[in-house]
């Protein structure tokens, strides 16, 4: 991948869904309308790993990020000038 921002900003919107399902009653609500209100005992399991994952993928895609600005800025500086001394 040339540019880190896709996986950031994948990973950051699959934390905050995931964040919001863990933490709001949302999918519980959603789940009920839907007739499928068993379901809920089982959304730990699935809910918690979920955000264990997008969290690590938050992390590796900062420091994807990082990694690549530093090496644009590094390959956009303007080359060293020779010093005078040194003919």
């Amino acid at each position: 991948m040339k540019n880190p921002t896709t996986l950031l900003r994948v990973s950051l919107i699959g934390t905050v869904i995931v964040a919001l399902c863990c933490f709001t009653p949302i999918l519980v609500i959603m789940l009920g309308v839907l007739g499928l209100s068993a379901i809920t005992g089982y959304l730990d399991f699935v809910l918690l790993p979920a955000l264990a994952i997008f969290l690590g993928l938050t992390a590796y895609a900062l420091w994807r990020k990082k990694q690549y600005d530093a090496l644009s800025d590094d390959s956009n500086k303007p080359p060293r000038s020779r010093s005078p001394f040194h003919e």
